[in-house]
């Protein structure tokens, strides 16, 4: 089923400071898991909760993401001609995913201030924004199961997870209590990257959202949080705390998240990625046991 009111919005204007010098000319987004970029994953996910129109949000230095989504004709004539068919579908796949738009960051001004660049785009209709560092198993339907929260209750609904408490300074964390009716929970309140002894819960923060149009008008007077950015995550707590709106929902996920946020989580997922493939992993995996081994 298409919800063709709901549109995706993908925040891809991140430096990527961290996997330099490999992104110094190319985004971070476009980085391969396996044999596609992170963001591919990301679109394909979208595309599969039924969601066709999609808004990147690119900074400077992007063009490589736009260009990934548009058709190659002289590689796919090249393709046809060598009868090399898989190859084909695998490169007309990337085109031929969803109705793909671009708008331009301008300056990195965080989370927020990127989310809020998808206004005229989305209109007053409801979105969701899925961030690239984290991929969801293609397996564990989590965007379809926020819409249909969202959609039973109207609120902003963002994806927790249980993470160890000694981690939780790394993530926006959620303070909870249960939802009647449902296995979501209610948000009371959510911190930025708070200390272990100052977090409300070892519930955190996943990168996907659900979001009512209203988020925008919040956005637009948030003032700069952590590190001088406009964050998402204190938007949020102002609709949280609300009392004549809907608030925000909680779907707790309990399935499969690759993390390419860092050099060693992105290695993890790719290992795990290309071990359950059907393709790679008859062939990877007596390696790895083999070289877990000689270590």
């Amino acid at each position: 089923m298409a919800h063709h009111t709901i549109k995706a919005v993908i925040p891809a204007a991140g430096l990527g400071t961290r996997f330099l010098p490999a992104t110094k000319a190319m985004p971070k987004e476009m980085l391969p898991v396996v044999d596609k970029p992170a963001i591919q994953y990301v679109v394909e996910e979208a595309a599969n909760a039924g969601i066709d129109d999609i808004l990147v949000i690119i900074g400077r230095n992007k063009n490589a993401i736009s260009n990934h989504f548009d058709s190659v004709p002289e590689l796919e004539v090249r393709l046809m001609e060598k009868g090399d068919t898989g190859r084909l579908e695998r490169v007309m796949k990337s085109s031929d995913l969803a109705d793909i738009h671009f708008v331009r960051q301008g300056e990195p001004k965080g989370l927020g201030h990127a989310v809020l660049r998808a206004r005229t785009h989305v209109g007053d209709n409801s979105f969701a924004v899925l961030l690239g560092d984290d991929l969801i198993d293609e397996r564990d339907p989590l965007l379809t199961e926020m819409i249909a929260e969202h959609e039973r209750t109207g609120a902003a609904v963002i994806a927790l997870m249980e993470v160890d408490p000694a981690s939780i300074h790394l993530y926006g964390a959620a303070a909870v209590e249960p939802l009647e009716g449902s296995d979501a929970v209610r948000v009371t309140g959510l911190v930025e990257k708070p200390a272990q002894e100052d977090a409300p819960s070892n519930l955190a923060i996943i990168g996907r959202y659900v979001l009512p149009a209203s988020v925008f008008g919040v956005l637009e007077h948030t003032e700069p949080g952590k590190g001088g950015e406009i964050q998402l995550t204190d938007a949020l707590q102002e609709l949280a705390t609300d009392p004549d709106g809907p608030g925000v929902v909680g779907v707790i996920f309990g399935g499969r998240r690759y993390d390419t946020g860092d050099r060693v989580d992105y290695i993890k997922a790719i290992v795990q990625l290309a071990a359950d493939r059907d393709d790679l992993g008859p062939e990877l995996r007596p390696w790895l046991k083999d070289f877990a081994e000689r270590l």
